[in-house]
């Protein structure tokens, strides 16, 4: 144990870099000179003592006491500290050390007082006020479509779109419209639809899509409601009825009147008669049809017929390709089918040489060429014939009296019916005709199976017609009046509903004659033409040769009222030109 006389000297006892540092810091202060010192002075103060001898130093290193030890200092050798050999011969042998000044203790600095902090930059920048602006919308994207499917699933399924074109539906059968609802839809039975005025129709519904097909053109001027009751979506929830309602426009239609001092002219005109338009001209117009977008004219030239297909407005002129250099008659055309056909004759034609009355069929772009119709491989010679409305088949009657149809469309070939002598017409919508019989009877001949029905006589009982023209709701019959004698004193047409109800239309005596009656496309109006005045009326030069002076008469079937007579005939609803 060691005692303080035991001590080494304090000059002695290794320091520390730290305790040196300061030593050296202390002397140079006690040496530097007061404000009246002068430079000889300072220059007389010796330098202060550094450490000789060749024994490194030790540094002395704190060890922490044990709780029942006294403080001791373990000595080790410092690996770091190198002495500095002397550099001057005062260093070698230093004076003795001065007793150090005390230092004056320097005052506590006073603290700065702390800076205010400085306000915070904003952070939102126009990058973060785009994105809250996008978030604000994104929510609001969501809130709604959140909102419109809450509203879809309370009040049920809802019609988003309609397709409907009014005027097709007014020329021609088959016409539709499309609703389409904002989502799929369960099964939709035919019993759910309802159209009104009352049309007959076919439905085909699947997914979102509501199909309505009507069977026979729709009236003019009119407007429509379609009703789905009880829709229910292919998902489940509420019912809903969806309703949509279109307006049909005013009918127009096309007639042709002849001129035997100058050209011939088509007119399209209004039901009024007010607003009529030539829209083709030429010397000789022997005949034509319309379709819902085009006019198919038959015209006359020495050389023979020319066939020429143009816009309804008389635009866009072409020329039909025929079979030959001959004669075209009997035009009627194929609107669904895109076709035309007609009876064609070579104007070089003899018992042994050339084509008779052959029946033509061609599509109305005139790129294929005309196709003669063959009954067992051979050129068939065609009495009467007519296209069965809305299709491409065609029924006919060849000169051996043969009943036959053909359908270009398909493979099938020709089909016969029987026998007969003309065929009054083909019902719009029912693939029905009406055809007389060899013997002399009428009948409904069914042209998908061949099975057939008598006509019911109407009531009052008119007689036998001559003519018999379908149209959808019933038939307009052309009789005539004879007296004790057989002889016939006067005309009518006659108006059958399809309960045999009669009611005459238009009646003249035997002064005048009645060339034709048919109905409009719905069966709304029909247009009667009549020769006035037969006996001074002179018949024309024409192919097809009919008396100068021609009348139309359009009627409302619906009320039995005549609307107008106009100058002209071979009125567009007719599917046949007239014959005397």
């Amino acid at each position: 144990m060691s005692t303080d006389d035991e001590r080494p000297d304090a000059s002695a006892i290794p320091r520390t870099r730290a305790e040196l540092r300061a030593a050296r810091e202390a002397e140079a202060a006690a040496s530097r000179p007061s404000n009246e010192d002068t430079g000889a002075a300072r220059d007389e103060t010796p330098p202060a003592p550094r450490p000789t001898g060749g024994v490194r130093p030790t540094r002395s290193t704190f060890v922490p006491p044990d709780a029942d030890s006294t403080t001791t200092f373990a000595a080790h050798t410092s690996a770091d500290y190198v002495p500095p050999a002397p550099s001057t011969a005062e260093d070698a042998h230093p004076a003795p050390e001065k007793p150090k000044a005390a230092k004056t203790p320097k005052p506590p600095k006073t603290p700065k007082p702390a800076k205010a902090p400085k306000p915070e930059k904003p952070t939102t920048s126009r990058d973060n006020r785009f994105l809250l602006a996008l978030g604000a919308v994104l929510g609001i994207l969501v809130l709604v479509g959140a909102g419109l499917g809450v509203v879809s699933l309370t009040q049920g399924p809802r019609i988003t779109e309609v397709q409907v074109d009014p005027t097709e539906a007014i020329e021609t059968s088959g016409s539709r419209v499309i609703l389409t609802a904002n989502q799929s839809l369960a099964a939709i039975d035919e019993s759910q639809v309802t159209v009104e005025p009352a049309v007959p129709f076919t439905l085909d519904a699947a997914g979102r899509g509501i199909g309505i097909r009507f069977t026979v053109p729709l009236d003019d001027d009119t407007e429509y409601t379609v009703n789905v009751a009880d829709a229910v979506g292919a998902g489940g929830g509420p019912s809903a009825t969806l309703s949509t309602s279109f307006s049909t426009p005013s009918s127009t239609i096309f007639l042709l009147r002849r001129d035997v001092d100058g050209d011939d002219k088509i007119f399209r005109t209004d039901l009024s008669g007010q607003k009529a338009q030539p829209v083709f001209a030429a010397d000789k117009i022997n005949d034509f049809r319309a379709t819902s977008s085009q006019l198919v004219v038959s015209v006359e030239e020495d050389e023979g017929s020319k066939l020429l297909v143009m816009g309804r407005d008389g635009s866009d002129q072409r020329e039909l390709e025929l079979p030959g250099v001959g004669y075209v008659g009997a035009i009627q055309v194929s609107d669904r089918g895109g076709l035309v056909g007609y009876s064609y004759s070579d104007k070089e034609l003899s018992d042994t040489e050339g084509r008779a009355s052959v029946l033509v069929t061609q599509s109305l772009s005139g790129d294929d060429e005309p196709v003669v119709t063959e009954v067992g491989d051979k050129e068939a010679n065609v009495f009467v014939w007519q296209f069965v409305p809305d299709s491409a088949a065609m029924l006919f009657i060849d000169f051996d009296g043969a009943l036959s149809l053909v359908d270009r469309t398909t493979d099938a070939g020709v089909q016969s019916l029987g026998l007969a002598t003309t065929i009054q017409g083909i019902s719009r919508g029912t693939y029905t005709a009406i055809v007389e019989r060899l013997d002399g009877s009428v009948v409904e001949l069914n042209l998908t199976d061949g099975s057939e029905v008598p006509l019911e006589a109407s009531t009052p009982d008119y007689g036998s017609a001559i003519t018999i023209t379908p149209f959808p709701g019933g038939t307009l019959r052309h009789v005539v009046s004879r007296d004790e004698n057989g002889l016939p004193i006067g005309q009518a047409i006659v108006r059958v509903d399809d309960e045999g109800a009669a009611t005459p239309l238009v009646e003249v005596d035997s002064t005048d004659s009645i060339l034709q009656a048919c109905a409009s496309p719905s069966g709304q109006y029909a247009a009667v033409v009549i020769a006035p005045e037969l006996a001074d009326n002179p018949y024309d030069q024409m192919l097809l040769p009919l008396p100068e002076n021609l009348e139309t008469h359009l009627l409302d079937l619906r009320t039995g009222d005549e609307i107008v007579a106009l100058t002209g005939f071979d009125a567009s609803w007719c599917q046949t030109a007239p014959q005397f």
